[in-house]
Protein backbone atom coordinates (compact mmCIF):
# COMPACT_ATOMS: atom_id res chain seq x y z
CA UNK A 1 0.00 0.00 0.00
CA UNK A 2 1.70 2.89 -1.05
CA UNK A 3 2.15 5.84 1.56
CA UNK A 4 0.31 8.48 1.76
CA UNK A 5 2.61 12.54 0.58
CA UNK A 6 1.14 14.21 3.87
CA UNK A 7 2.97 10.97 5.51
CA UNK A 8 6.04 11.15 3.62
CA UNK A 9 6.44 15.16 4.23
CA UNK A 10 4.99 14.73 8.05
CA UNK A 11 6.09 10.97 8.94
CA UNK A 12 4.38 11.66 12.63
CA UNK A 13 0.92 12.46 11.09
CA UNK A 14 1.14 8.61 10.97
CA UNK A 15 1.22 7.72 14.66
CA UNK A 16 -0.09 11.32 16.53
CA UNK A 17 -3.74 10.61 15.65
CA UNK A 18 -3.08 7.17 16.95
CA UNK A 19 -2.16 8.26 20.15
CA UNK A 20 -4.97 7.80 23.59
CA UNK A 21 -5.06 9.61 27.10
CA UNK A 22 -3.06 6.66 28.59
CA UNK A 23 -0.67 6.74 26.16
CA UNK A 24 -0.25 10.34 26.13
CA UNK A 25 -0.04 10.18 30.04
CA UNK A 26 2.42 7.32 30.43
CA UNK A 27 4.48 9.48 27.97
CA UNK A 28 4.42 12.60 30.00
CA UNK A 29 5.85 10.70 32.72
CA UNK A 30 8.54 8.67 30.65
CA UNK A 31 9.60 12.42 29.21
CA UNK A 32 9.73 13.58 32.55
CA UNK A 33 12.55 10.87 33.64
CA UNK A 34 14.18 11.62 30.49
CA UNK A 35 14.62 15.45 31.32
CA UNK A 36 15.77 14.57 34.63
CA UNK A 37 18.71 12.31 32.97
CA UNK A 38 19.44 14.49 30.61
CA UNK A 39 19.68 18.22 32.46
CA UNK A 40 22.90 16.79 33.89
CA UNK A 41 24.33 15.39 30.75
CA UNK A 42 23.29 17.86 28.62
CA UNK A 43 25.41 20.34 30.93
CA UNK A 44 28.50 17.71 31.18
CA UNK A 45 28.49 17.34 27.42
CA UNK A 46 28.40 21.42 26.79
CA UNK A 47 31.36 21.60 28.68
CA UNK A 48 33.23 18.76 27.17
CA UNK A 49 32.37 20.64 23.57
CA UNK A 50 34.12 23.90 25.15
CA UNK A 51 30.71 25.35 24.68
CA UNK A 52 28.72 27.30 27.67
CA UNK A 53 26.61 25.20 30.13
CA UNK A 54 23.37 26.20 28.12
CA UNK A 55 24.13 25.02 24.81
CA UNK A 56 24.04 21.83 26.39
CA UNK A 57 20.31 22.16 27.44
CA UNK A 58 19.88 24.10 23.89
CA UNK A 59 20.79 21.17 21.96
CA UNK A 60 18.69 18.88 24.05
CA UNK A 61 15.36 20.83 23.25
CA UNK A 62 14.60 21.75 19.44
CA UNK A 63 16.95 18.85 17.68
CA UNK A 64 15.37 16.13 19.97
CA UNK A 65 11.68 17.65 18.88
CA UNK A 66 12.72 17.63 14.80
CA UNK A 67 14.35 13.86 15.55
CA UNK A 68 11.25 12.66 17.37
CA UNK A 69 8.85 13.66 15.20
CA UNK A 70 9.91 12.68 11.55
CA UNK A 71 11.94 9.49 12.81
CA UNK A 72 10.87 6.05 12.38
CA UNK A 73 12.20 4.86 15.81
CA UNK A 74 9.88 4.65 18.62
CA UNK A 75 12.27 4.88 21.25
CA UNK A 76 15.31 6.37 20.11
CA UNK A 77 15.99 10.04 21.94
CA UNK A 78 19.09 11.84 20.83
CA UNK A 79 20.74 14.89 21.95
CA UNK A 80 24.46 15.89 22.46
CA UNK A 81 26.35 12.94 23.71
CA UNK A 82 29.90 12.47 25.05
CA UNK A 83 31.46 11.12 21.81
CA UNK A 84 30.46 14.05 19.67
CA UNK A 85 31.00 16.28 21.97
CA UNK A 86 34.47 15.57 21.86
CA UNK A 87 34.87 15.26 18.03
CA UNK A 88 33.04 18.76 18.11
CA UNK A 89 35.94 20.01 20.84
CA UNK A 90 39.16 17.93 18.66
CA UNK A 91 37.87 20.10 15.55
CA UNK A 92 36.75 23.52 16.34
CA UNK A 93 39.23 24.23 19.42
CA UNK A 94 42.72 24.63 17.32
CA UNK A 95 40.31 27.39 15.21
CA UNK A 96 38.96 29.87 17.86
CA UNK A 97 39.68 29.93 21.95
CA UNK A 98 36.73 27.74 23.41
CA UNK A 99 33.41 28.98 25.16
CA UNK A 100 34.18 32.18 22.91
CA UNK A 101 31.25 33.89 20.20
CA UNK A 102 33.55 32.72 17.25
CA UNK A 103 33.84 28.99 18.60
CA UNK A 104 30.28 28.52 19.38
CA UNK A 105 29.25 29.67 15.66
CA UNK A 106 32.07 27.63 14.25
CA UNK A 107 30.33 24.37 16.38
CA UNK A 108 27.08 25.66 15.03
CA UNK A 109 28.45 26.01 11.43
CA UNK A 110 30.21 22.82 11.62
CA UNK A 111 26.65 21.46 13.07
CA UNK A 112 24.35 22.75 10.31
CA UNK A 113 26.65 21.08 7.39
CA UNK A 114 26.71 17.22 9.35
CA UNK A 115 23.12 17.96 8.93
CA UNK A 116 23.14 18.93 5.78
CA UNK A 117 25.29 15.65 4.49
CA UNK A 118 23.02 13.41 6.98
CA UNK A 119 20.12 14.47 5.40
CA UNK A 120 21.56 13.97 1.53
CA UNK A 121 22.13 10.65 2.79
CA UNK A 122 18.49 9.69 3.34
CA UNK A 123 16.94 11.69 0.23
CA UNK A 124 19.48 9.50 -1.78
CA UNK A 125 18.65 6.35 0.13
CA UNK A 126 22.22 5.59 1.07
CA UNK A 127 21.40 4.48 4.39
CA UNK A 128 23.73 1.64 3.75
CA UNK A 129 26.53 3.42 3.68
CA UNK A 130 26.73 3.67 7.18
CA UNK A 131 27.11 0.10 7.35
CA UNK A 132 30.69 0.60 6.46
CA UNK A 133 31.26 1.86 9.85
CA UNK A 134 31.74 -1.32 11.28
CA UNK A 135 30.84 -2.26 15.44
CA UNK A 136 34.45 -2.30 15.96
CA UNK A 137 35.28 0.71 14.97
CA UNK A 138 32.40 2.27 16.69
CA UNK A 139 33.76 0.34 20.19
CA UNK A 140 37.03 1.52 19.43
CA UNK A 141 36.26 5.03 19.26
CA UNK A 142 34.13 4.95 21.98
CA UNK A 143 36.43 3.54 24.67
CA UNK A 144 39.53 6.16 23.12
CA UNK A 145 36.81 9.06 23.44
CA UNK A 146 36.42 7.74 26.83
CA UNK A 147 39.76 8.46 27.24
CA UNK A 148 40.19 11.52 25.71
CA UNK A 149 37.35 12.67 28.02
CA UNK A 150 38.73 11.11 31.61
CA UNK A 151 42.24 13.20 30.08
CA UNK A 152 40.32 16.47 29.24
CA UNK A 153 38.34 16.34 32.70
CA UNK A 154 41.53 16.03 35.41
CA UNK A 155 42.52 19.33 34.86
CA UNK A 156 39.23 20.64 36.27
CA UNK A 157 39.56 17.53 38.85
CA UNK A 158 42.46 18.86 40.15
CA UNK A 159 41.45 22.25 40.09
CA UNK A 160 43.96 23.49 37.16
CA UNK A 161 43.79 25.76 34.28
CA UNK A 162 45.64 24.10 31.39
CA UNK A 163 46.43 24.93 27.93
CA UNK A 164 44.35 23.02 25.32
CA UNK A 165 45.90 20.18 23.00
CA UNK A 166 45.38 18.69 20.08
CA UNK A 167 46.06 14.87 21.16
CA UNK A 168 45.34 12.83 24.66
CA UNK A 169 49.10 12.46 25.02
CA UNK A 170 49.73 15.80 24.46
CA UNK A 171 47.45 16.66 27.57
CA UNK A 172 48.45 13.64 29.62
CA UNK A 173 52.12 15.08 29.20
CA UNK A 174 51.02 18.54 29.97
CA UNK A 175 49.09 17.14 33.42
CA UNK A 176 51.83 15.50 34.83
CA UNK A 177 53.99 18.02 34.21
CA UNK A 178 51.43 20.33 36.31
CA UNK A 179 50.65 18.63 38.87
CA UNK A 180 52.38 20.09 41.65
CA UNK A 181 50.11 22.86 41.34
CA UNK A 182 47.04 20.81 41.79
CA UNK A 183 44.14 22.25 44.45
CA UNK A 184 43.63 19.61 47.07
CA UNK A 185 40.06 20.94 48.15
CA UNK A 186 39.06 20.62 44.36
CA UNK A 187 40.40 17.15 44.63
CA UNK A 188 38.53 16.35 47.37
CA UNK A 189 35.02 17.55 45.83
CA UNK A 190 35.65 15.89 42.56
CA UNK A 191 36.75 12.62 44.06
CA UNK A 192 33.73 12.85 46.55
CA UNK A 193 31.18 13.25 43.60
CA UNK A 194 32.67 10.37 41.95
CA UNK A 195 32.24 8.37 44.58
CA UNK A 196 28.80 9.42 45.28
CA UNK A 197 27.52 8.85 41.37
CA UNK A 198 29.13 5.23 41.87
CA UNK A 199 27.41 4.51 45.28
CA UNK A 200 24.38 5.72 44.26
CA UNK A 201 24.59 3.90 40.42
CA UNK A 202 25.02 0.54 42.70
CA UNK A 203 22.05 1.41 45.62
CA UNK A 204 19.64 3.09 43.86
CA UNK A 205 20.28 2.17 39.97
CA UNK A 206 16.82 3.70 38.74
CA UNK A 207 17.56 7.14 40.59
CA UNK A 208 19.01 10.54 38.38
CA UNK A 209 22.45 9.19 40.59
CA UNK A 210 24.41 12.06 37.76
CA UNK A 211 21.38 14.98 38.97
CA UNK A 212 21.39 13.91 42.79
CA UNK A 213 25.24 13.81 43.50
CA UNK A 214 25.85 17.23 41.73
CA UNK A 215 23.06 18.53 43.84
CA UNK A 216 24.77 17.10 46.94
CA UNK A 217 28.18 18.47 45.86
CA UNK A 218 26.72 21.80 45.41
CA UNK A 219 24.73 22.08 48.69
CA UNK A 220 28.36 21.24 50.08
CA UNK A 221 29.91 24.24 48.76
CA UNK A 222 27.42 26.57 50.03
CA UNK A 223 27.24 25.01 53.27
CA UNK A 224 31.11 25.00 53.94
CA UNK A 225 32.58 28.33 51.94
CA UNK A 226 35.82 28.39 54.38
CA UNK A 227 36.96 25.09 52.59
CA UNK A 228 35.41 25.33 48.93
CA UNK A 229 34.70 29.08 48.10
CA UNK A 230 37.56 29.66 46.16
CA UNK A 231 36.34 26.48 43.82
CA UNK A 232 35.27 27.35 40.50
CA UNK A 233 31.85 27.26 39.89
CA UNK A 234 29.89 26.82 36.68
CA UNK A 235 29.29 30.07 34.52
CA UNK A 236 25.96 31.69 35.17
CA UNK A 237 23.53 32.42 32.17
CA UNK A 238 20.33 34.05 31.23
CA UNK A 239 17.33 31.72 31.80
CA UNK A 240 15.85 31.49 28.00
CA UNK A 241 15.03 29.58 25.32
CA UNK A 242 17.00 28.51 22.17
CA UNK A 243 17.80 32.15 20.69
CA UNK A 244 18.34 32.33 16.75
CA UNK A 245 21.24 32.03 15.64
CA UNK A 246 22.39 33.14 12.25
CA UNK A 247 25.31 31.12 10.72
CA UNK A 248 28.31 32.78 8.34
CA UNK A 249 28.14 30.79 5.46
CA UNK A 250 32.17 31.64 4.61
CA UNK A 251 33.19 29.30 1.76
CA UNK A 252 36.76 29.09 2.92
CA UNK A 253 35.25 28.00 6.50
CA UNK A 254 32.56 25.73 4.65
CA UNK A 255 35.62 23.80 3.44
CA UNK A 256 37.96 23.77 6.52
CA UNK A 257 34.89 21.79 8.69
CA UNK A 258 33.76 19.71 5.86
CA UNK A 259 36.27 16.77 6.42
CA UNK A 260 35.09 16.85 10.08
CA UNK A 261 31.66 17.76 9.31
CA UNK A 262 31.54 14.20 7.00
CA UNK A 263 33.51 12.53 10.02
CA UNK A 264 31.07 13.53 12.87
CA UNK A 265 28.26 13.45 10.61
CA UNK A 266 28.86 9.62 10.13
CA UNK A 267 29.47 8.67 13.72
CA UNK A 268 26.62 10.35 14.84
CA UNK A 269 24.33 8.09 11.96
CA UNK A 270 26.34 5.07 13.14
CA UNK A 271 25.62 5.56 17.22
CA UNK A 272 21.61 6.34 16.33
CA UNK A 273 21.00 3.49 13.64
CA UNK A 274 22.68 1.11 16.19
CA UNK A 275 20.33 2.04 19.11
CA UNK A 276 17.70 2.37 16.86
CA UNK A 277 17.76 -1.16 15.45
CA UNK A 278 18.44 -3.43 19.11
CA UNK A 279 15.50 -1.60 20.32
CA UNK A 280 13.54 -2.27 17.59
CA UNK A 281 14.39 -5.81 17.79
CA UNK A 282 13.35 -5.99 21.40
CA UNK A 283 10.42 -4.24 20.63
CA UNK A 284 9.35 -5.59 17.30
CA UNK A 285 9.02 -2.47 15.33
CA UNK A 286 10.22 -2.46 11.69
CA UNK A 287 12.67 0.42 11.53
CA UNK A 288 13.08 2.79 8.20
CA UNK A 289 16.79 3.86 8.21
CA UNK A 290 16.80 6.46 5.70
CA UNK A 291 14.13 8.48 7.33
CA UNK A 292 15.69 7.97 10.29
CA UNK A 293 18.80 8.95 8.82
CA UNK A 294 16.65 11.84 6.88
CA UNK A 295 15.24 12.75 10.52
CA UNK A 296 18.89 13.33 12.04
CA UNK A 297 20.18 15.19 9.58
CA UNK A 298 16.76 17.76 9.74
CA UNK A 299 17.54 17.88 13.34
CA UNK A 300 20.88 18.96 12.99
CA UNK A 301 20.10 21.63 10.33
CA UNK A 302 16.89 22.95 12.39
CA UNK A 303 18.71 22.53 15.70
CA UNK A 304 22.25 24.39 14.42
CA UNK A 305 20.51 27.88 13.94
CA UNK A 306 18.54 27.54 17.00
CA UNK A 307 21.86 27.27 19.33
CA UNK A 308 21.53 23.32 19.09
CA UNK A 309 25.20 21.39 19.02
CA UNK A 310 25.66 18.40 16.91
CA UNK A 311 23.17 15.62 18.21
CA UNK A 312 22.72 11.71 17.37
CA UNK A 313 21.25 8.80 19.59
CA UNK A 314 22.17 8.83 23.40
CA UNK A 315 22.41 5.22 24.81
CA UNK A 316 20.86 5.77 27.83
CA UNK A 317 18.06 8.28 27.49
CA UNK A 318 16.70 5.93 24.44
CA UNK A 319 17.28 2.79 26.75
CA UNK A 320 15.78 4.48 29.72
CA UNK A 321 12.89 5.38 27.10
CA UNK A 322 12.25 1.70 26.57
CA UNK A 323 12.42 0.45 29.86
CA UNK A 324 9.97 3.26 31.11
CA UNK A 325 7.46 1.75 28.73
CA UNK A 326 7.04 4.73 26.43
CA UNK A 327 4.21 4.29 23.84
CA UNK A 328 5.09 6.51 21.20
CA UNK A 329 7.76 9.32 20.43
CA UNK A 330 6.02 12.05 22.33
CA UNK A 331 8.01 10.53 25.10
CA UNK A 332 11.07 12.26 23.79
CA UNK A 333 8.92 15.20 22.53
CA UNK A 334 7.88 15.95 26.22
CA UNK A 335 11.26 14.90 27.62
CA UNK A 336 12.61 18.22 24.98
CA UNK A 337 9.84 20.50 26.22
CA UNK A 338 10.25 19.59 30.40
CA UNK A 339 14.33 20.56 29.37
CA UNK A 340 12.95 23.91 27.73
CA UNK A 341 10.83 24.66 30.92
CA UNK A 342 13.85 23.89 33.31
CA UNK A 343 16.50 26.39 30.26
CA UNK A 344 14.14 28.89 31.38
CA UNK A 345 13.25 28.64 35.00
CA UNK A 346 15.71 27.02 36.42
CA UNK A 347 19.17 28.62 35.03
CA UNK A 348 20.08 30.57 37.87
CA UNK A 349 20.04 26.98 39.82
CA UNK A 350 23.23 25.92 37.50
CA UNK A 351 25.82 28.54 38.40
CA UNK A 352 25.94 27.09 41.88
CA UNK A 353 27.28 23.43 40.12
CA UNK A 354 31.14 23.08 41.27
CA UNK A 355 33.34 22.62 38.14
CA UNK A 356 35.36 19.99 39.90
CA UNK A 357 32.12 18.04 41.12
CA UNK A 358 30.92 18.37 37.15
CA UNK A 359 34.18 16.80 36.06
CA UNK A 360 33.70 13.93 38.52
CA UNK A 361 30.19 13.47 37.26
CA UNK A 362 32.06 13.72 33.50
CA UNK A 363 34.64 10.97 34.77
CA UNK A 364 31.34 8.72 36.15
CA UNK A 365 29.79 9.48 32.33
CA UNK A 366 33.06 8.47 30.55
CA UNK A 367 33.55 5.17 32.44
CA UNK A 368 29.94 4.20 31.54
CA UNK A 369 30.71 5.16 27.56
CA UNK A 370 32.61 1.62 27.80
CA UNK A 371 31.39 -1.08 26.29
CA UNK A 372 33.13 -4.25 28.60
CA UNK A 373 31.13 -7.34 27.66
CA UNK A 374 30.92 -5.77 23.54
CA UNK A 375 34.69 -5.71 23.89
CA UNK A 376 34.91 -8.91 25.61
CA UNK A 377 32.80 -10.55 22.62
CA UNK A 378 34.43 -9.25 20.12
CA UNK A 379 37.88 -10.72 21.32
CA UNK A 380 35.78 -14.38 21.77
CA UNK A 381 34.41 -14.03 18.49
CA UNK A 382 36.78 -12.28 15.99
CA UNK A 383 40.71 -11.33 16.62
CA UNK A 384 40.91 -9.44 13.34
CA UNK A 385 37.73 -7.40 14.61
CA UNK A 386 39.41 -6.69 17.24
CA UNK A 387 42.50 -5.55 16.05
CA UNK A 388 40.30 -3.01 14.24
CA UNK A 389 38.71 -1.90 17.71
CA UNK A 390 42.19 -1.66 19.52
CA UNK A 391 44.15 0.36 15.81
CA UNK A 392 40.71 2.59 16.57
CA UNK A 393 41.54 3.33 19.88
CA UNK A 394 45.09 3.78 19.58
CA UNK A 395 44.51 6.16 16.86
CA UNK A 396 41.99 8.20 18.91
CA UNK A 397 44.63 8.59 21.51
CA UNK A 398 47.00 9.65 18.87
CA UNK A 399 45.34 11.33 16.56
CA UNK A 400 43.03 14.26 16.03
CA UNK A 401 39.42 12.26 16.50
CA UNK A 402 38.14 12.89 13.02
CA UNK A 403 41.46 11.28 11.84
CA UNK A 404 40.90 8.39 14.08
CA UNK A 405 37.18 7.52 12.53
CA UNK A 406 38.81 7.59 9.24
CA UNK A 407 41.48 5.47 10.59
CA UNK A 408 39.41 2.65 12.09
CA UNK A 409 37.07 2.98 8.78
CA UNK A 410 40.23 2.34 6.74
CA UNK A 411 41.30 -0.65 8.67
CA UNK A 412 37.91 -2.18 8.48
CA UNK A 413 37.77 -1.74 5.12
CA UNK A 414 41.32 -3.36 4.74
CA UNK A 415 40.03 -6.52 6.71
CA UNK A 416 37.34 -7.25 4.89
CA UNK A 417 38.79 -6.77 1.29
CA UNK A 418 41.13 -8.86 2.74
CA UNK A 419 38.62 -11.81 3.52
CA UNK A 420 36.93 -11.24 0.62
CA UNK A 421 39.61 -11.50 -1.63
CA UNK A 422 39.94 -15.02 -0.99
CA UNK A 423 36.67 -16.79 -1.37
CA UNK A 424 36.48 -20.26 -0.03
CA UNK A 425 37.51 -22.89 -2.30
CA UNK A 426 37.27 -26.25 -1.87
CA UNK A 427 38.64 -28.43 -4.32
CA UNK A 428 38.94 -32.37 -4.78
CA UNK A 429 39.06 -35.34 -7.68
CA UNK A 430 36.69 -37.28 -9.12
CA UNK A 431 37.99 -39.54 -12.08
CA UNK A 432 39.09 -37.13 -14.80
CA UNK A 433 37.23 -34.26 -12.98
CA UNK A 434 38.83 -31.58 -10.54
CA UNK A 435 36.27 -30.18 -9.03
CA UNK A 436 36.18 -26.48 -7.08
CA UNK A 437 33.60 -25.49 -5.03
CA UNK A 438 33.71 -21.45 -5.25
CA UNK A 439 31.84 -19.33 -2.45
CA UNK A 440 31.87 -15.56 -2.75
CA UNK A 441 31.93 -13.08 -5.53
CA UNK A 442 35.08 -12.97 -8.06
CA UNK A 443 35.40 -9.39 -8.54
CA UNK A 444 38.59 -7.65 -8.96
CA UNK A 445 39.73 -8.43 -5.93
CA UNK A 446 39.24 -11.93 -5.50
CA UNK A 447 39.75 -12.91 -9.57
CA UNK A 448 43.91 -13.20 -8.79
CA UNK A 449 43.48 -15.77 -6.15
CA UNK A 450 41.25 -17.84 -8.18
CA UNK A 451 43.49 -17.58 -11.35
CA UNK A 452 46.14 -19.01 -9.15
CA UNK A 453 44.21 -21.92 -8.04
CA UNK A 454 42.81 -22.89 -11.59
CA UNK A 455 46.87 -22.72 -12.84
CA UNK A 456 47.10 -25.15 -10.05
CA UNK A 457 44.78 -28.01 -11.11
CA UNK A 458 46.24 -30.79 -13.40
CA UNK A 459 43.36 -33.22 -14.44
CA UNK A 460 41.60 -32.64 -18.22
CA UNK A 461 38.65 -31.50 -17.06
CA UNK A 462 38.44 -28.85 -14.35
CA UNK A 463 34.50 -27.96 -12.96
CA UNK A 464 33.34 -25.09 -11.09
CA UNK A 465 30.75 -25.44 -8.70
CA UNK A 466 29.09 -22.09 -9.08
CA UNK A 467 25.78 -21.88 -7.15
CA UNK A 468 27.26 -20.39 -4.10
CA UNK A 469 29.01 -17.50 -6.36
CA UNK A 470 26.68 -14.66 -6.48
CA UNK A 471 28.39 -12.08 -7.98
CA UNK A 472 30.81 -11.69 -10.63
CA UNK A 473 32.23 -8.26 -12.52
CA UNK A 474 34.06 -7.79 -15.41
CA UNK A 475 37.73 -8.93 -14.11
CA UNK A 476 35.96 -12.34 -12.89
CA UNK A 477 34.77 -12.62 -16.54
CA UNK A 478 37.58 -11.54 -18.22
CA UNK A 479 40.18 -13.92 -15.75
CA UNK A 480 37.72 -16.94 -16.12
CA UNK A 481 37.73 -16.34 -20.10
CA UNK A 482 41.25 -16.43 -20.47
CA UNK A 483 42.05 -19.60 -17.93
CA UNK A 484 39.05 -21.32 -19.91
CA UNK A 485 41.02 -20.61 -23.56
CA UNK A 486 44.71 -21.54 -21.88
CA UNK A 487 42.93 -25.02 -20.80
CA UNK A 488 41.25 -25.51 -24.22
CA UNK A 489 45.16 -25.02 -25.89
CA UNK A 490 45.99 -27.93 -23.95
CA UNK A 491 43.22 -30.03 -24.55
CA UNK A 492 41.37 -29.83 -21.08
CA UNK A 493 38.35 -27.34 -20.44
CA UNK A 494 37.00 -25.33 -17.82
CA UNK A 495 33.10 -26.12 -17.03
CA UNK A 496 30.75 -24.08 -14.44
CA UNK A 497 28.20 -26.07 -12.77
CA UNK A 498 24.70 -24.55 -11.97
CA UNK A 499 25.85 -21.72 -12.07
CA UNK A 500 23.09 -18.73 -11.47
CA UNK A 501 21.83 -17.20 -14.62
CA UNK A 502 22.54 -13.38 -13.75
CA UNK A 503 26.79 -15.30 -13.49
CA UNK A 504 26.11 -17.32 -17.16
CA UNK A 505 24.31 -13.99 -18.48
CA UNK A 506 27.52 -12.01 -17.59
CA UNK A 507 30.36 -14.73 -18.73
CA UNK A 508 28.67 -15.00 -22.12
CA UNK A 509 28.35 -11.18 -23.05
CA UNK A 510 32.02 -10.77 -23.58
CA UNK A 511 32.47 -12.90 -26.78
CA UNK A 512 28.36 -13.90 -27.28
CA UNK A 513 27.15 -17.12 -26.11
CA UNK A 514 28.34 -19.34 -29.69
CA UNK A 515 32.34 -18.27 -28.92
CA UNK A 516 32.20 -18.31 -25.38
CA UNK A 517 34.91 -20.97 -24.26
CA UNK A 518 33.65 -21.95 -20.92
CA UNK A 519 30.90 -25.26 -20.82
CA UNK A 520 28.11 -24.65 -18.60
CA UNK A 521 26.03 -27.85 -17.00
CA UNK A 522 22.67 -27.79 -15.00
Amino acid sequence: MAIPTRHKLFPFLSWLPRQTRASVGRDLVVGLSGAVLALPQSIAYALIAGLPAEYGLYAAIVPVLIACLWGSSWHLICGPTAAISIVLYASVSPLAVPASQDYITLILLLTLLAGVFQWLLGMLRFGALVNFVSHSVVLGFTLGAAAVIALGQLPNLLGLELANQATALNSLLSLVSHLDALDQPSLVLGLGTLALGIVLKLLLPRWPSLLLSLVLSSVLVWLWPSMFGHVKLVSAFVGRLPPFSPLPLDLELVLRLLPSAVAVGMLGLVTSLSIARSLSIRSQQLLDANQEIRAQGLSNIVGSFFSGSLSAGSFTRSGLSYEAGACSPLAGVFSALWVALFAVTGATLIAHIPIPAMAGSILLISWGLVDHRGIRALWRVSRAEFLVMALTCVATLLLELQTAIYAGVLASLFFYLKRTSQPRVQQWREGDEEILRVGGSIFFGASHYLQVRLQRTQAPKVVIEAQHINFIDYSGVEMLHQQARRLLQQGRSLTLRRARGHVVEELRKLEGAQKCPIRFED
